[in-house]
């Protein structure tokens, strides 16, 4: 039997949760339009980064495109949204939350973040303060982000957030059809919540409990930031693993109807 018609039998028995599961675990092609994002000079001194962060990859699962509008939750030093404004370009649109909470422990961040959205370069991009529990957008949009930052909202200095009710908020800000991606740091299965605040670090499960409570079909997985190496058990500011740890990327979609 040829091994394509092997791979096709295959698929056909897997249920359709696996073989979203499955989904992703190859490189795939990037697009001219992420290509021409992560190649956009503003970002220069990202750079430096990209392997690190498989940033052409991680784009291409979000299926970012131009024209979309984007919700990033937490967006840290820009690194993300930088290439997301380029992506989606002057026809899109990329709004970023600083939850209040949140802001509070990054005033320097956040003061270097409301410069970015006055640069004429970056016109495409608002910055929305708000509180981390009352999650809100202007208008509806195609992806919600939030990379090693989900975590975070379990925690007493987010409130913390109730989940269930903020996985609601990110349902309904989205599309129909809209992605939700959460990138995060793998804790020891079967740990849960657990350490959240301690090893700032969550497990992959529970993440796919919660979001799949609120109406999302998990929608794939990517491999591109696994670690095998990483026991799971430092912090991940830890020195020999800090910048290297195993992180999982969901993809979770709204379903079109």
């Amino acid at each position: 039997m040829r091994p394509t018609m092997l791979a096709l039998l295959l698929t056909l028995a897997l249920p359709a949760a696996a073989v979203a599961q499955v989904s992703d675990l190859h490189s795939g092609a990037i697009s001219a339009a992420v290509q021409k994002g992560v190649d956009d000079p503003a970002r220069a001194a990202d750079s430096h980064e990209d392997a690190r962060r498989k940033v052409a990859l991680v784009m291409t699962f979000a299926e970012v495109k131009p024209g979309q509008k984007v919700l990033e939750l937490v967006p840290g030093g820009g690194y993300w949204t930088r290439v997301f404004s380029a992506i989606v370009g002057p026809s899109g649109h990329v709004y970023t939350v600083w939850p209040d909470e949140m802001g509070k422990y990054s005033a320097k961040s956040l003061a270097n973040w409301q410069k970015l959205t006055a640069t004429p370069h970056y016109a495409n991009v608002s910055l929305l303060q708000q509180p981390a529990a009352k999650l809100s957008v202007p208008v509806p949009v195609d992806l919600v982000f939030t990379s090693q930052n989900y975590h975070d909202y379990h925690d007493s200095f987010m409130g913390p957030v109730d989940m269930a009710s903020f996985d609601k908020q990110v349902y309904d800000a989205l599309k129909p059809g809209g992605l939700f991606v959460v990138i995060d740091h793998v804790a020891p299965a079967g740990s849960g919540l657990a350490d959240t605040d301690t090893l700032h670090r969550i497990d992959p499960e529970a993440v796919k409990r919660e979001v799949e409570a609120a109406g999302f079909v998990f929608d794939g997985e990517s491999n591109a930031l696994r670690n095998p190496a990483d026991a799971h058990t430092a912090t991940v500011f830890d020195k020999s693993i800090r910048g290297h740890t195993d992180q999982f990327i969901y993809r979770f979609r709204k379903p079109a109807k």
